[in-house]
């Protein structure tokens, strides 16, 4: 399957190359794989690198993500980076990442 490939890459760099078990795989969802990147800039650790990058890791309200990555998408909020990211998203990968992130609140 196609995200059991991803998580399995996405897995062994975000654990440094360490073996993961077919089991661990299976319990990695796809909003939890397309979060990586979301923290790799805003951070996984207590907050964002700098103050212009909301922290993520205490949760983000999902209405509000939804609001501004269509807003980064559809090129009515100005951006430097956030823009391009969210192009590559669809409605529902929207949907699933505010779902993550708003249940980390």
């Amino acid at each position: 399957m196609k995200y059991t490939q991803l998580a399995a890459v996405a897995l062994t760099a975000t654990l440094g190359g360490l073996m993961v078990s077919q089991s661990a795989l299976a319990e990695v969802t796809r909003a939890e794989l397309m979060a990586q990147t979301c923290l790799a800039c805003h951070g996984s650790v207590g907050t964002g690198p700098d103050a212009t990058i909301p922290s993520l890791n205490r949760g983000f309200p999902r209405d509000l993500m939804i609001q501004n990555m269509r807003a980064f998408r559809d090129g009515t909020r100005a951006a430097t980076v956030m823009n391009r990211h969210a192009t590559g998203y669809t409605d529902e990968e929207i949907q699933l990442l505010a779902d993550y992130f708003d249940a980390r609140r």
